[in-house]
């Protein structure tokens, strides 16, 4: 197998430990007995379990960041807000779907996370919030949407909904499913945005 899909290979391998285990139960051997291969091929590619770990959170952190990009626009040009948000809720919950090993270790923290997988969510989550920020003011600027919305609370109560929404698109995806979702974000805003 080349080195780059070997490395692959066991960042899936260690994902998968840490789902089904916990962190507590993450160990080069555990890793390697999931990727059904020996202890040195681990230390080939990863010279000890915190390098392996760190590439993990890495690459996990790239795949939410790139699918967050995609719904929360930096710049929304002249589309319709309420057409952004509806369809921005139901396209995050399909990421959430599309990657579930990802958002289970972002929306549903095992016990005995350590502290660089929280500081990473946590500094993201800010980040996030900041995005939704300036959606927000942009969407209060725009003709028929109220004025006196207070926007630092819109956009808390936007991230906390889409969180909370990705939870149950996690535990529970037939009953929750993103096009529900979709729906209800449809029927808010027809009572926020004046047409």
């Amino acid at each position: 197998m080349p080195p780059e899909q070997r490395r692959e290979q066991l960042i899936d391998a260690a994902l998968n430990v840490i789902l089904e285990q916990g962190y507590g139960g993450v160990s080069i051997e555990a890793i390697a007995r999931k990727a059904g291969v020996t202890r040195p091929v681990v230390y080939d590619h990863f010279p000890n379990l915190a390098t392996l770990l760190h590439a993990l959170i890495e690459r996990e952190e790239r795949y939410a960041l790139a699918q967050l990009e995609q719904v929360v626009p930096e710049d929304p040009g002249q589309r319709d807000p309420a057409e952004l948000l509806s369809t921005g809720v139901r396209r995050f919950l399909e990421a959430v779907a599309s990657r579930p090993a990802t958002w289970r270790i972002i929306l549903l923290p095992l016990d005995g996370t350590p502290a660089i997988v929280r500081e990473h969510v946590e500094t993201n989550r800010a980040r996030t919030l900041e995005r939704i920020e300036r959606l927000a003011r942009w969407a209060i600027g725009r003709p028929g949407m109220p004025g006196q919305i207070d926007v630092e609370l819109i956009a808390r109560a936007i991230r906390s909904l889409g969180e909370e929404a990705g939870r149950m698109v996690l535990t529970d995806p037939q009953g929750y499913s993103p096009e529900r979702y979709e729906r209800f974000a449809r029927a808010v805003m027809s009572l926020v945005w004046r047409t």
